[in-house]
């Protein structure tokens, strides 16, 4: 008997799929049957992937900031290979690292644009296509920051952009649970990508020291966990926050 892709007959969009996490969930997706819209402001590495992903992947260049630039992504979704089915809000940054009293405001509202305010904009712009398929799962890459803030994150505003993350996926998922769409968050604590080296050297610093199982993890640990809730297998699951963080928040 041939046993199923996990994710046969879905359409995803990848948000910051160009690189790290994003371009881990993307590789996994389509080995797992998915056709994978792969989105990202990095034209040269997106495109790249797409074609080494072959004919289930698409890149297309996109401004998560923007709704007009939303609403063009999820059309030319619909025309190449119909309604989406599975959204991961992946793209973020971690912006300045500063005190509340020194951010200046255009770098606070910078922040809160991409890691917050885009995960908004996505669900508007992605929902009414779900609505359209009759099913639907979102997730939301959070932080171990939106969780608590007491691990030196780089500002009050990635701690606050997180932080409205996870509360805004619950609100969602409330909202549409009874039409058939799931929304929950992933909380990652140290993942080895060229965000998380921005801000710690090459083996993750003093954070390795913070961590009960003692290692940075590999971003396809965090893959293996959005892999589960865009797929049937987490029907019974929406409105939570999932940590991935080797026991950190357990502290």
């Amino acid at each position: 008997m041939k046993i199923m892709a996990r994710l046969e007959g879905k359409v995803a969009l990848i948000t910051g799929a160009a690189q790290g996490m994003g371009k881990s969930h993307a590789e996994r997706f389509v080995a797992e049957g998915a056709k994978v819209i792969l989105t990202d402001v990095s034209d040269a590495r997106g495109m790249a992937l797409a074609e080494s992903l072959g004919k289930s992947a698409v890149f297309l260049q996109h401004d998560v900031t923007k709704l007009d630039e939303w609403g063009k992504v999820v059309r030319q979704a619909d025309e190449l290979f119909g309604p989406i089915t599975v959204l991961v809000n992946n793209a973020g940054i971690l912006g300045p690292v500063a005190k509340t009293a020194e951010i200046s405001e255009a770098e606070y509202l910078r922040v809160c644009a991409v890691n917050q305010t885009a995960v908004f904009l996505g669900m508007k712009a992605v929902i009414p296509s779900m609505l359209k398929a009759g099913i639907g799962s979102i997730v939301n890459i959070s932080s171990i920051a939106g969780i608590a803030a007491n691990y030196g994150f780089p500002s009050i505003a990635y701690v606050a952009s997180k932080f409205a993350v996870r509360g805004m996926t619950k609100a969602t998922a409330i909202e549409y649970g009874p039409k058939n769409i799931r929304v929950n968050s992933v909380h990652p604590g140290f993942i080895r990508t060229p965000m998380m080296e921005e801000a710690t050297d090459e083996n993750g610093g003093e954070a390795v020291s913070l961590i009960p199982l003692g290692r940075i993890a590999a971003a396809s640990e965090v893959t293996n966990l959005v892999l589960f809730l865009a797929s049937d297998e987490a029907s019974y699951i929406t409105g939570a926050e999932h940590l991935v963080d080797a026991g950190m928040m357990a502290q």
